[in-house]
């Protein structure tokens, strides 16, 4: 499972099916749910996205996660009420997933499928949720327009293999 991360001051996605979902302040993810994956990338994925210090804290150092981004630690950074968490915009991503080595057409296979992408899609955003995080979210399968107020700009990669070797 694959999350490209991006700070952002705010967020918006508008789904070919209708709906326009918003965060304020925290993360946009992207997320590339990969023919490999499951339960157990969800909830190392989610915690390790709910937890990541890349808010400012009172002296501007990244060193604040999206659950302490008001508190006392925020300083002048803080932007919301004491104690309310940033957000997450969750957009499915499978071409996070994409192979271009060879060609010049991109190569999707390593991509999970629909029915075995949408549950564990939904699942990452319960699993945010249930770490404290408000989420907002595209809709999976959807053409999808995003507009965002990139913040930094600080775009982190993450890749559940990756975390898994440490």
């Amino acid at each position: 499972m694959r999350a490209l991360i991006q700070r952002v001051h705010r967020a918006e996605v508008r789904c070919e099916s209708g709906p326009v979902n918003r965060i304020g302040r925290g993360y946009l993810v992207l997320l590339g749910i990969h023919g490999q994956d499951g339960p157990e990338e969800v909830r190392a994925l989610a915690r390790r996205i709910a937890t990541l210090r890349l808010m400012p804290d009172a002296k501007g150092v990244m060193n604040l996660g999206l659950l302490e981004m008001n508190g006392p630690s925020a300083g002048e950074h803080a932007d919301g009420p004491e104690g309310q968490a940033g957000e997450v915009l969750l957009v499915s991503q499978f071409t996070l997933f994409a192979d271009a080595r060879r060609g010049r057409r991109p190569y999707y296979g390593n991509a999970a499928p629909p029915e075995m992408a949408i549950p564990l899609y939904e699942a990452m955003a319960a699993a945010l949720r249930a770490e404290g995080v408000g989420v907002a979210c595209g809709v999976f399968g959807d053409h999808m327009d995003l507009g965002i107020e990139a913040d930094g700009p600080v775009t982190v990669l993450l890749d559940t293999d990756e975390l898994s070797r440490q």
